[in-house]
């Protein structure tokens, strides 16, 4: 990776970080499906103008709609929906440190479809993901927060995106970037207009503030389709093992932006929380391993 990348690498953690700080300030007003409604209604719209300008075409029949419908479904509708859930149990923090176990929960599932090997490397990885993950839970209920459901909701989406890595590696290669990342959207869109119209019914809740309405707009159109943008140029330039990178940077955004701007105190657990599982992630990716043979080797 060049300076280049490592530039996007950071850009993309501040978006996605951002995301959990915007996201905790909306669900404070907003019900969690009515958000993530917004986010990726917003984001569509936001995307559309680049799709159509670059000559991409929805579409035309339900067969060709259906690879983005279930990618909306695992990458968007479900782990949005749980995310946002649990900011109403946990904080933005937490929510984010948990989050960073999508590549643990990738590696697992691709193996489990024989889609990867399971390498003694990302055994170890695993294992430390799950230490990380069980300090966190000793952090939380240290302090008598029954905080669980919240990092249960965080880890079923964790496993979402697991298998929404399955499922763009099987139904969505070749399809450029740009198209995934609006039809997918789209489609999120449209099955969550469903839902919350009969669950939430929008239109008879208050107005929300101010501060609510420009995070929900920030949230959708810098956290989403900005970053699936950059995302998605790492992914062409570095690589998936690259990419995957970004993990350990998004906890470290959203937990600056939560301690600054939402008063969120930064415990010592969570702080080795995050330290065991980057460990994980390192292991997963072999770079901690390399660096290691090559030390022992010089």
């Amino acid at each position: 990776m060049d300076a280049i990348d490592w530039g996007l690498l950071l850009l993309l953690s501040v978006l996605w970080g951002g995301a959990y700080f915007f996201a905790g300030v909306a669900v404070r007003e907003l019900p969690p499906l009515t958000v993530v409604l917004a986010r990726v209604a917003i984001a569509a719209a936001t995307l559309l103008p680049l799709f159509w300008f670059l000559g991409h075409r929805l579409p035309q029949t339900m067969q060709d709609w259906f690879p983005f419908f279930g990618m909306g479904l695992l990458n968007n509708v479900i782990p949005f929906g749980m995310i946002f859930a649990a900011q109403t149990m946990i904080t933005v923090s937490l929510s984010s440190i948990i989050n960073a176990m999508t590549p643990l929960f990738t590696v697992l599932v691709m193996a489990g479809f024989q889609q990867e090997r399971l390498t003694l490397n990302r055994v170890i990885g695993v294992l430390f993901g799950v230490c990380g993950v069980a300090v966190l839970q000793g952090a939380s209920s240290s302090e008598g927060n029954n905080q669980l459901p919240g990092i249960m909701l965080c880890l079923g989406a964790a496993l979402s995106y697991g298998f929404a890595a399955l499922w763009g590696r099987k139904f969505l290669g070749g399809i450029a970037p740009v198209k995934s990342a609006t039809c997918q959207l789209l489609c999120s869109s449209a099955v969550l207009c469903l839902i919350v119209m009969f669950i939430d019914q929008p239109w008879t809740l208050p107005m929300p503030g101010v501060s609510t309405v420009v995070s929900v707009v920030a949230l959708a159109v810098f956290g989403t389709a900005a970053a699936y943008l950059v995302f998605f140029k790492i992914l062409v330039r570095a690589g998936p093992s690259n990419v995957m990178l970004v993990t350990l940077l998004i906890p470290v955004t959203a937990v600056l932006l939560g301690n600054t701007f939402l008063g969120e105190i930064i415990r010592m657990r969570e702080i080795v929380g995050v330290l065991v599982i980057g460990i994980g992630l390192l292991f997963i990716d072999g770079r901690l391993v390399s660096y290691m043979n090559a030390g022992r080797a010089a």
